[in-house]
């Protein structure tokens, strides 16, 4: 059978890792020794290869040489070969089949959509438990393909497929724990819901930049299809526009963590607004978008929601309310301080025997405030002397001698009194 064109797994890995271009490692087992090879190998005496291999981005078509595959590979456990053009799943099988210790696998941006992945070749896959497919278009036969050959699955990336509908397993799959499907076009809760029943162990959901809408589901119906689910993310669900949506994941029994930005629902509210009104409302979350929730967080939270709420209709306040009510009672508004400094006073201005209420501002000077009383006491400025008196203050009235002194610094307050008398000549 002839060989794909282009170049081989070998090639590419004899290439990167010869001793020309990646440095020695000392110590046990840092090296692999291979035995003299017929002449016109391209495979060098001795490779130094980390347990580790990243290989992405290589022009990699084929395998090449199992036996050499074999010789270099027993001891690697992760294998990078995104953004290749692999695609004949035949090519991959001989690769895998040959990395006995082989634990995660990125296949992503290979065009493996153009040939069939047949049981006998995804049995190679067997122990490998975190398998990445991004871009790679891969079908939903091919997904369940590999589900049914890989025992020990734990996490599974199926982001950017051009997803638009799920097709559900013939078997479940009781070991996937992470699930990753962001940046697909899944928008019906229908096909979110065939993800619980083909991942019953689900831990970790993760549906960001899909256009979901609202979760159509009983709340039994959620607790029965995600029993295990601890984590969701649902960053930019454009679908989402009532708060219902954000109370039904209350529903997931163990549900501890959330992310719930660039949804529409929460564009109307200030940062502070929707994560508040968030916390409140899901009670058993102990992290929001990536935050801890920390306990005095939640009360305030709580009582925040409580005072929100306390002015609504009651065909609209949520039962969210009623519940919190019942745990802090009816809570009071928060008084409204206003803590900018007064800008205005009213005082009494005492001018020989005649009295006279006026409206001053603060952030004039003495100088300013002379010219103002010129039409009420008829001195001349530069005549006239000011005394403020303090109306809580024990020492009697204070001389205002500093033309330039702006009023506020007095501490001027309404009701105070100020006296104009005039200069002694």
């Amino acid at each position: 059978m002839d060989q794909p064109s282009g170049r081989s797994f070998m090639q590419v890995l004899c290439e990167k890792y010869s001793p020309e271009n990646f440095p020695y490692r000392r110590g046990p087992g840092m090296g692999v020794h291979v035995p003299a090879t017929p002449q016109g190998s391209p495979m060098k005496d001795r490779l130094n290869l980390p347990s580790v291999l990243v290989l992405n981005s290589c022009g990699i078509t084929c395998a090449g040489d199992e036996n050499e595959i074999a010789a270099f590979c027993a001891h690697v456990s992760e294998l990078d070969l995104s953004d290749n053009k692999l695609e004949d799943w035949h090519e991959v099988s001989k690769i895998v089949s040959n990395v006995p210790h082989l634990e995660f696998l990125n296949l992503s941006s290979n065009p493996l959509s153009l040939s069939v992945l047949e049981r006998r070749c995804a049995g190679s896959f067997a122990g490998v438990r975190k398998l990445v497919l991004n871009n790679s278009k891969a079908s939903w036969e091919t997904v369940h393909t590999i589900l049914q050959e890989l025992p020990d699955l734990e996490e599974l990336f199926l982001c950017l497929n051009d997803y638009e509908t799920v097709s559900c397993s013939p078997v479940c799959c009781q070991s996937l724990k992470l699930l990753h499907i962001t940046d697909n076009n899944l928008q019906d809760w229908t096909e979110i819901r065939k993800l619980g029943i083909m991942f019953p162990s689900l831990d970790t959901l993760i549906l960001a930049n899909n256009n979901l809408t609202t979760i159509e589901e009983s709340e039994d119906s959620l607790a029965r299809l995600f029993p295990n689910l601890r984590s969701i993310n649902l960053h930019k669900s454009a679908g989402l526009h009532c708060w219902e949506d954000i109370d039904k994941l209350n529903s997931f029994p163990k549900l501890e963590e959330v992310k719930l930005l660039g949804i529409p629902l929460l564009q109307s509210y200030t940062t502070e607004e929707r994560r508040k009104l968030l916390i409140a409302r899901l009670p058993s979350i102990v992290k929001l978008n990536g935050s801890i929730v920390a306990d005095g967080e939640r009360e305030d939270s709580e009582r925040f929601f409580i005072r929100y709420y306390m002015e609504f209709p009651e065909e609209e306040v949520p039962f969210r309310y009623h519940e919190l009510v019942t745990k802090y009672g009816k809570l009071e508004p928060l008084a409204v301080v206003d803590l900018r400094p007064q800008s205005s006073v009213k005082v009494e201005v005492h001018f020989q025997d005649k009295v006279e209420e006026m409206s001053i501002r603060l952030d004039q000077t003495v100088a300013e405030l002379k010219k103002q009383l010129k039409t009420v006491v008829q001195l001349s400025t530069s005549n006239m002397l000011l005394f403020y008196l303090d109306q809580e203050a024990p020492f009697g009235p204070e001389e205002m001698k500093y033309s330039s002194r702006a009023l506020h610094s007095y501490g001027i307050r309404d009701g105070d009194k100020i006296y104009v008398e005039p200069r002694m000549k």
